[in-house]
């Protein structure tokens, strides 16, 4: 298994095939992803600040974890896997949706991604690995809103795409998923 390679998908997610994670980013290809947004029981949400070594959207701030599944792994295995390799975290995490989004990124990248979203609770402060994560904060919901609109240009272009999405699906739950884990 090759783990820099991503799992090309169509439009209804069914697997094409593989392609080099760079390649895919150049050419546009639509495949597999995913993002994590992990709360704390004041509801903040925690984000990372990318890495100023990654090859795309370096510096930026961003949802808790996002990254690729690997060929054969399930989105579950995979977004463990990745907050535990970027955070430091264990986490019980809950599916909640998935969308198609297309961004152009400032170097000439271009996400082109299936995105399954995943959130999770808790109040455990994160062990960062200073190869992906260069920084991290407990942020609140009703600042980011505003500081989106402020500030956009300190953002990955996939958060902003998504933050709301994820704002009203936790609002429309009322917090159900995550004041249960809290008990």
């Amino acid at each position: 298994m090759d783990n820099d390679k991503v799992v090309l998908v169509d439009k209804e997610d069914v697997q094409l095939g593989l392609m080099p994670k760079l390649e895919a980013h150049r050419k546009g290809v639509l495949h597999r992803a995913f993002s994590v947004f992990i709360f704390n029981s004041s509801r903040l949400l925690l984000m990372q600040k990318r890495s100023s070594q990654k090859y795309h959207s370096p510096g930026l701030w961003t949802n808790t974890c996002c990254s690729h599944q690997r060929d054969g792994e399930s989105t579950i295995d995979a977004a463990n896997r990745r907050l535990n390799e970027e955070m430091g975290l264990d986490v019980d995490l809950k599916e909640t949706f998935s969308f198609i989004y297309k961004a152009n990124l400032k170097n000439g990248l271009i996400e082109h991604e299936f995105d399954h979203v995943l959130v999770g609770f808790t109040d455990f402060s994160p062990n960062i690995n200073i190869n992906e994560v260069e920084d991290w904060k407990w942020v609140d919901l009703s600042f980011l809103e505003r500081d989106l609109d402020k500030n956009p240009s300190v953002y990955t272009e996939w958060f902003k795409i998504i933050f709301k999405r994820v704002k009203v699906y936790i609002e429309t739950l009322n917090w159900v998923f995550l004041e249960s884990k809290s008990k």
